[in-house]
């Protein structure tokens, strides 16, 4: 068993379901004590040649008795108790869930994802085994283990006495055994995360892979991470095998003792101090029964480390603050648009290079504003700000003249519409994927108007199982501009009052991304549309453009002023030659 402030409510919660279980777990163990008497009882009639078939039917009768409370109590024990483990597991699993959706996004950027799942699998199955099986094992061992004792001691209490020496040297090697398991474990844990991460890294870029014929190299890496991964396991049953050899070991030495002395005390008994066969033989039978609280001590050491250390690193993870929180906020239920951004810097935590410097700007409600920039201008992080994916200084960043950082979270995200730059998409149909944009009851009629704004509409319907069809982990089975239409698709049915695209359209090609754009414009009248992009096209005909270069704000305004600018008349012309050599290379 563990305790915890993330745990011990449960064990409140279902108290009563415990309560059940270790009743009847008592019972059993009181009963199961009795057919050492009986056996020793019919062999003191057998060797005084006094047993009759009445007295042996009468044995049977009870024994049959025990038996039936044995089997009805066992079935009560373990599906009240291991049932109990995993619904503590269940609900745990429910509350870390519930709280990783709440962390902000750089908890995510810091810790892999398959040391997460690791927590998730292995780290939530050694809890439910701690809570279910550890619970049987302690009050097992604590109940059959005193009154098998108890027995023992009435019988004779010299060879009790005796058969209880090896008894300290397994707790001590159990206590020494059990800190050096919890240090594997929790090393056997972080090989596992590895090799988790490793492997779902791989799957998901298995079409990289192959392209690039890197099948062999990743093979010799993944063997070398399922190699630690091994050697890590290896020693954490190196140690149970050590903990199980020393205990029987010392068993072994206790039987030993217990034949031998007990041999002497039946040929020197005497009518005044009577140790006879049967006395004997209900004695090994006691110790029998207490066999299996000692096995249950060393499981419950080595299950007692491991789940400390799985414990240990759940609680680190609920423990978790999120950065991003609601703070002294105003009364705000909706945004309408407007955007200002007033001597915004920023840089990322524990680095020191600005990524941001110095922007300022006002977007007005409806306008339709493009941002344009070189790799690694700070496009993006600038959209991340907006979102309050970062915290930044208070002062710097409006909406509708409210400080970003005293609006809401939930009226900021509600007001939002986003389409990241990676477009994820879940493993579901693509009605199911659009959908996904907006809360409450979406008619059909809303998912086909949001897919025809993102020009993908046609394509669906070319498609065998139409809007039902499955597009598998992450959007695999369709090609790279219907995975972007289709998040552009799941952003417009929102209807959010802003709408932000990061890098959206660069998969489709010219014709489509116009149409898009066209869409945009007519439909999102009064609404506030940024779109992030690197092609002047299609940014040209949106209300103003933004230019980032290092950080800063190089110009903005319509495309027209902006041809004044140096920088960005450069990159038009670039890109006009870039257009040019394509279409000179296709008419070749």
């Amino acid at each position: 068993m563990i305790f915890g402030k993330h745990i011990n409510k449960y064990y409140l919660k279902y108290l009563w379901i415990f309560l059940i279980g270790i009743f009847a777990l008592f019972a059993v163990d009181i009963y199961q004590l009795r057919i050492p008497e009986i056996f020793g009882s019919i062999v003191d009639s057998l060797e005084e040649k006094l047993l009759t078939r009445e007295m042996l039917s009468e044995h049977m009768y009870n024994m049959f008795i025990i038996l039936l409370v044995m089997f009805v109590g066992r079935f009560l024990w373990r599906i009240t108790l291991l049932g109990n483990g995993a619904r503590i597991e269940a609900r745990i699993r429910d509350d870390m869930f519930k709280h990783s959706l709440i962390l902000s996004q750089d908890y995510y950027q810091q810790n892999k994802t398959g040391a997460l799942m690791a927590l998730y699998t292995n780290d939530l199955q050694t809890i439910r085994m701690s809570v279910g099986f550890g619970l049987i094992m302690f009050f097992d061992a604590l109940v059959l283990g005193s009154l098998a004792f108890y027995k023992m001691i009435t019988l004779d209490l010299e060879l009790a006495l005796l058969s209880t020496i090896p008894l300290f040297f397994i707790a001590l090697g159990g206590r020494i055994i059990g800190k050096y398991m919890a240090k594997k474990f929790e090393a056997r844990q972080k090989a596992f995360a590895d090799m988790s991460e490793f492997t779902l890294e791989n799957f998901s870029g298995i079409s990289v892979i192959k392209a690039f014929v890197k099948e062999g190299k990743e093979l010799i890496a993944f063997s070398k991470i399922n190699k630690n991964n091994f050697d890590k396991n290896m020693d954490m049953v190196k140690a149970g095998i050590l903990l199980q050899a020393i205990i029987s070991g010392l068993i072994s030495s206790i039987m030993v003792l217990i034949i031998g002395y007990g041999g002497y005390l039946v040929f020197s008994s005497t009518p005044e101090n009577l140790f006879t066969v049967g006395n004997l033989t209900e004695f090994m039978a006691y110790f029998s029964s207490l066999l299996w609280p000692i096995m249950a001590i060393a499981q419950l050491i080595n299950l007692s480390a491991q789940a400390k250390a799985s414990m240990r690193r759940i609680s680190k993870l609920l423990d978790e603050k999120p950065t991003i929180i609601d703070e002294e906020c105003d009364e705000v239920s909706e945004l309408k648009g407007n955007i200002r951004i007033q001597n915004l810097y920023f840089n990322y935590p524990e680095k020191e290079d600005v990524i941001l410097d110095n922007i300022s700007l006002d977007i007005k409600k409806g306008e339709s504003i493009g941002i344009i920039g070189r790799t690694g201008s700070g496009k993006s992080t600038f959209v991340d700000l907006l979102l309050r994916i970062y915290n930044v200084d208070e002062g710097m960043i409006f909406y509708d003249d409210h400080d970003i950082r005293r609006i809401p979270l939930k009226v900021l995200y509600d007001s939002i519409a986003y389409v990241p730059q990676d477009n994820f998409l879940f493993n579901d149909t693509i009605s199911g994927n659009i959908r996904f944009g907006k809360k409450g009851e979406i008619s059909d009629e809303e998912v086909i108007k949001a897919a025809t704004l993102a020009d993908l509409s046609e394509n669906i319907d070319e498609f065998k199982d139409g809007y039902n069809t499955l597009i598998g982990e992450r959007g695999s089975t369709i090609s790279g501009g219907q995975k972007q239409r289709t998040s552009i698709a799941r952003a417009l049915i929102k209807d959010a009052p802003i709408l932000i695209l990061d890098d959206s359209v660069s998969a489709v090609d010219t014709d489509t991304e116009d149409k898009i754009i066209k869409n945009l414009k007519q439909t999102r009248k009064g609404k506030t549309t940024i779109l992030i992009a690197h092609r002047i096209s299609t940014v040209r005909k949106l209300d103003k453009i933004l230019l980032f270069d290092d950080g800063k704000i190089l110009g903005f305004g319509t495309h027209d002023e902006l041809m004044n600018n140096a920088t960005y008349a450069h990159m038009v012309q670039l890109q006009a030659l870039e257009d040019e050599v394509m279409a000179g290379g296709i008419n070749d």
